[in-house]
């Protein structure tokens, strides 16, 4: 079936594969979430060589750029920032578990400014429905954040992997409903 047909039902676009490609999909992510969280350490050194590897490519491109783009009047900036770009990613690939730690606090620091905004934006706005919620989850959030700060350098070791693979494991099992759902609709 072609994505681009639609159901004569729903007037909605169709995926191109099967149902059973997602769910196929679903069960790979989800076992590749578990053997992350068994092994959160060398999910936390993958994913770290991985950002540095991300960092190292964006710099590249972004040098280059600058330099086919060095009319633009922000050339020297441009240039910088790739270059810093490059520098990055060559530190923390060269020391992943230095470059975790500095993940890892980086995250701490968003997750309290986060959950300070979060607390001011409750406070200012009580009387609306759901302040309450957003003033615990910005409690949380600062909780989460001063607990990885306090724990380091452990945290550093087991944050990243851990939410590696958190993710692999809900979107796994998010593209297995959306594939089970599939095929009930077809079959509807």
């Amino acid at each position: 079936m072609s994505s681009t047909l639609s159901s004569p039902r729903s007037g909605l676009e169709q995926p191109r594969t099967g149902w059973f490609w997602f769910v196929l999909l679903g069960l790979f992510q989800i076992l590749l979430g578990v053997f992350a969280w068994i092994d959160v350490g060398l999910a936390t050194l993958a994913g770290t060589l991985l950002i540095g590897a991300a960092l190292l490519v964006g710099g590249l491109m972004q040098i280059v750029h600058s330099f086919l783009d060095r009319d633009w009047g922000a050339f020297a900036l441009h240039l910088l920032a790739g270059i810093l770009y490059v520098v990055g990613g060559l530190l923390i690939m060269a020391e992943p578990i230095q470059g975790a730690l500095v993940i890892t606090i980086a995250l701490a620091a968003v997750l309290i400014v986060a959950g300070a905004f979060r607390v001011i934006i409750a406070v200012r706005h009580w009387h609306l429905s759901g302040a309450g919620l957003l003033l615990i989850g910005g409690l949380f959030s600062i909780l989460i954040g001063i607990g990885l700060y306090l724990l380091l350098p452990w945290s550093g070791l087991w944050v990243l992997g851990t939410l590696i693979a958190v993710e692999l494991i809900f979107q796994g099992a998010a593209w297995i409903e959306f594939g089970l759902g599939l095929r009930r609709f077809r079959n509807a």
